[in-house]
């Protein structure tokens, strides 16, 4: 009997064991296959582009974005005589050596050594995860990855002589391909994998895969994935001349009759990456999703540089295997359509023999190339893919491949159903989600094919709540004329999306973006408002509804309550449970509207995160602030308003200092306990003896809590000293309790912003990117730069 006992208690435990084995197991296959959310998008790319929504625009219009050689890059000298190259033309960054050098905390001398591809990439980095609706400080010391594609394009050698005889030691790490990722991460404070891709022209594709693969093992909980490229020198056109490879024009025209060589742009390309059920769970919007990818290499193939056609079949059959995904169930190919007479048609073939067979005569597979918009950006034309075929999902239109008269005739295009989209026509779905694959084929030899899948729609959205409180809208930035910059971009945005709800950008304003010292505020009720209060800050002009702070030294922050309480707007306890909790509770013990108003409204504010650092009161406010000092209960507040010689205990410390206005000094126990303290008051020989005390240390910033004590105590009280009531009674009525953490943020208070909006139905929305103050940095020595080494110590290392 007891062996039986023992077996069944073995068995049990045996099953319980094998369940939760089995348990793992799946997890483990179900993060394997998991889609990668992309969250958030950035670029920069030629013809002015420096959005992913002025990307579209021009591929949608069927822009052509090439212009002629930069004329600031010391180029003429390598491209006279007849070594040079036979095109004049290309599509260029044109302002790719401009960059925000003191946003970043680098010193102009390394600015000027440093790579602008390094540049390029730590502003849309940053960008790509302010697009991601996530407070880039907020991701100090996690483990986000960075995986970066990009080649050596000789920054170092432009200058020759002028440049290496003032060099400095920052010309090693400015230059030095392996730093370029690991900056990202150490300006960001990354604790992820920081790696770079060099597989030429697959670079940025393959940082996205291999980024993906570390999702899914868990290695980074989230990752930046991109890649740039900009051209120092003209040697790839010099190189390509030579070779005869160049289209004379300097355009490529992807698998066209007319095809007779690639052609050179420049861009940079950054996405935000997250496993699906992370961005879900984190609230992080869902612009498309990676659903499977590989990679793979030619092998002995007829060239050290030629394609391979086996290898390309290869790498998309892996990448459907790996998406679980038909190959009928993808709609579009972002080919990698370089525009050659040798690669193109290898291409086409490729793609025909994998994508083109058993496919539903209304259903064809699309091929194009975006390198006919911009030309081949090497190790960011994958990424520029990318980015193409998310938003042409977002818009549900195939934008127009450029400069194909007709199909080439190098190619057998009766062996499947491809065709070339020429022309911009919709994208409409046919019962599942819409799919689009991404080829980049290196000329390292390295394939690599992405599966790009829609976004899930979002259903099941709360109802929300209307309310008529205002709300601030908050903007910061590292420099005066940034933020005015910021401001302006913010008033841009309100003016052009009607559609966007006030709440929704103020909670966006507060939760998703990094706050700097340089701060301004705007509480406002309404659009116009809004847009007025905004309209200021981005002037210099000022307003009643906007309050200005720049945070340096610590200042005092102090709330004044008053003998006459406050104007509480309509509304405030249907809003605000804890305001309605509060003040049934004051009112309660000590039946005064006067009283109980305050102290919900503190209350409130409190859980807000307002922390003032004094409180003061006039006549009965000194009462409510000795309260919610922590000095008084509200029974002993109820005595002490209405016979306070029967107050017959010990008041406590307060936790925040209580300074009365009539003595000056924070409140002891024995000025609260005596009949004569609360007489005081009511001279007038002694009204704002309090503040006069605090605003004659030149170091606090007062709120007129009370919206009447600056009025009763009168301005007299605060003489000559630079310290004043932040705002008066009218602004305080018309901007509600919101004014308050308006102003304690501006002078640098920490706010709980979450805990503001708790009671409403918002989201975060997506707002313009930081407003970079960005300035010309070349590697050739000039005057003013070599004036701010000194002025930056004048250290080399």
């Amino acid at each position: 009997m007891a062996n039986e006992v023992e077996l069944r208690r073995y068995l049990k435990k045996a099953a319980v064991e094998l369940k939760e084995a089995q348990r793992r197991l799946d997890d483990l296959e179900s993060r394997a296959v998991e889609p990668i959310a992309i969250t958030g998008m950035s670029c920069r790319f030629p013809g002015g582009v420096k959005t992913p929504e002025e990307f579209w625009l021009a591929l949608e219009e069927g822009r052509d974005l090439y212009g002629p050689m930069p004329q600031d890059r010391s180029w003429q000298r390598w491209l006279g005589g007849d070594g040079g190259s036979y095109v004049d033309e290309g599509a260029f960054i044109y302002d790719a050596y401009d960059f925000d050098a003191k946003f970043f905390e680098i010193p102009p001398i390394e600015a000027r050594e440093m790579d602008p591809q390094h540049r390029l990439m730590l502003e849309i980095a940053w960008e790509a995860i302010e697009r991601s609706r996530i407070d880039p400080e907020s991701l100090r010391g996690s483990s986000t990855g960075v995986y970066l594609g990009m080649s050596s394009q000789s920054y170092e050698w432009v200058g020759l002589d002028e440049t290496w005889s003032g060099a400095t030691g920052y010309l090693l790490t400015g230059n030095a391909v392996a730093v370029a990722a690991g900056r990202i991460a150490y300006k960001l404070g990354f604790e992820g994998p920081a790696m770079m891709v060099d597989t030429s022209c697959s670079s940025s594709l393959t940082a996205i895969h291999q980024a993906s693969a570390a999702l899914r093992s868990g290695e980074c909980s989230m990752a930046l994935a991109g890649g740039v490229m900009v051209m120092s020198l003209p040697l790839w056109f010099i190189g390509f001349s030579r070779l005869r490879a160049l289209a004379r024009d300097g355009r490529p025209k992807p698998f066209a009759a007319a095809a007779d060589g690639t052609g050179w742009g420049e861009g940079a390309g950054m996405v935000m990456l997250e496993r699906l059920s992370d961005a879900r769970h984190h609230g992080h919007p869902v612009l498309g999703l990676i659903r499977g990818s590989a990679a793979n290499q030619d092998g002995a193939s007829n060239g050290l540089t030629a394609p391979s056609g086996r290898a390309q079949q290869r790498v998309i059959q892996q990448a459907l295997r790996n998406a679980r995904v038909n190959a009928a169930e993808v709609d579009l190919v972002e080919a990698h359509g370089t525009g050659t007479v040798l690669g193109d048609p290898i291409e086409a073939e490729a793609v025909l023999a994998t994508y083109g067979k058993e496919r539903r005569p209304e259903r064809p597979l699309w091929l194009g190339s975006v390198k006919s918009n911009l030309g081949h950006t090497q190790a960011a034309a994958g990424i520029a893919g990318v980015i193409k075929v998310v938003e042409a999902m977002r818009h549900d239109t195939v934008p127009p491949t450029l400069h194909v008269d007709e199909p080439t005739p190098h190619v057998d295009w009766s062996a499947g159903d491809v065709r070339l989209a020429t022309t911009k026509q919709p994208w409409p779905r046919s019962g599942g989600p819409r799919r689009a694959g991404v080829s980049a084929f290196g000329f390292s030899g390295t394939n690599v094919h992405v599966i790009v899948e829609e976004a899930p729609e979002v259903t099941g959205t709360e109802p929300r709540r209307d309310t008529e409180q205002p709300l601030p809208l908050i903007v910061s930035a590292k420099s005066e004329d940034a933020l005015r910059a910021q401001a302006s971009r913010l008033l841009d945005r309100l003016t052009v999306d009607a559609a966007l709800d006030l709440r929704d950008v103020s909670f966006a304003l507060a939760t998703t973006r990094t706050a700097f010292p340089w701060r301004a505020a705007v509480v406002a009720s309404s659009r116009a408002e809004a847009l007025d209060g905004l309209s200021a800050v981005a002037t210099g002009t000022p307003a009643s509804t906007v309050y200005r702070g720049r945070v340096g030294a610590h200042q005092n922050l102090v709330l004044l309550f008053s003998d006459r309480g406050i104007a509480v707007p309509p509304g405030m306890s249907g809003a605000y449970p804890v305001f309605a909790a509060a003040y049934e509770e004051a009112k309660a013990a000590v039946p005064r509207e006067v009283f109980a108003s305050q102290v919900a409204a503190f209350r409130l504010l409190e859980s807000w995160g307002v922390r003032p650092d004094l409180v003061l009161g006039h006549g009965l406010g000194e009462v409510v602030a000795a309260h919610v000092g922590g000095a008084l209960s509200l029974p002993e507040a109820a005595i002490m308003l209405d016979a306070p010689e029967d107050l017959d205990t010990v008041p406590s410390e307060p936790a925040i200092p209580v300074v009365s206005d009539s003595i000056g000094g924070v409140t002891s126990t024995g000025e609260l306990r005596s009949r004569e303290y609360w007489s005081r008051t009511r001279d007038p020989e002694r009204r704002g003896a309090g503040i006069r005390h605090l605003a004659g240390s030149g170091a606090t910033t007062f709120v007129d809590f009370g919206a009447m004590a600056t009025r009763e105590i009168g301005a007299e009280a605060f003489g000559t000293s630079p310290c004043a009531p932040v705002f008066c009674a009218e602004q305080h009525a018309s901007g509600g309790l919101a004014t308050v953490p308006a102003i304690a943020w501006t002078t640098g208070a920490a706010m709980d912003w979450t805990a503001l909006y708790a009671d409403r139905t918002v989201c975060a929305v997506d707002l313009p990117t930081y407003a970079f103050q960005r300035r010309r940095f070349f590697i050739v020595p000039d005057a003013e730069c070599e004036s701010e080494v000194i002025s930056h110590g004048g250290q080399r290392i």
